[in-house]
């Protein structure tokens, strides 16, 4: 079973060093007898479940998407009849684009809490070599 370093699960779970401590220190995430102590990735898996549930379960609305992606909103360019929105959602930078109506509708601005709902046919995975 792939274990990782506490540095690299912080990186993952878009969280800081201290944070995944804490959450070992309650037992919330185990670790390995190694030293460096690691966490299985069972396990960080499914606190990176849990995480992602509790921050879809803020809303009060209900979707068929299942890719969505709740973050802080970074950028708003407003340009002519489009939009290009960014939003942080831990390590990942979501880039929507839509129309300077919606965005002006939305209300979004830089530090606002929003949802990237992803609908796509083609998603490509990627493993590390080795």
């Amino acid at each position: 079973m792939q274990t990782y370093r506490i540095a690299r699960a912080a990186q993952l779970l878009g969280v800081s060093d201290d944070t995944v401590r804490r959450w070992i220190d309650q037992r919330l995430l185990p670790v390995t007898d190694a030293v460096p102590a690691e966490i299985p990735g069972d396990a960080l898996a499914a606190r990176a479940i849990t995480l992602a549930t509790e921050a879809t379960d803020a809303g009060d609305a209900l979707s068929s998407a299942r890719n969505r992606f709740v973050g802080i909103v970074t950028r708003v360019q407003i340009e002519g009849l489009m939009a290009q929105v960014d939003i942080q959602s831990g390590p990942h930078r979501v880039v929507s684009l839509m129309s300077a109506e919606a965005a002006q509708e939305l209300q979004l601005e830089v530090g606002s809490l929003a949802t990237a709902s992803v609908k796509a046919t083609q998603v490509v995975v990627e493993v590390p070599k080795g």
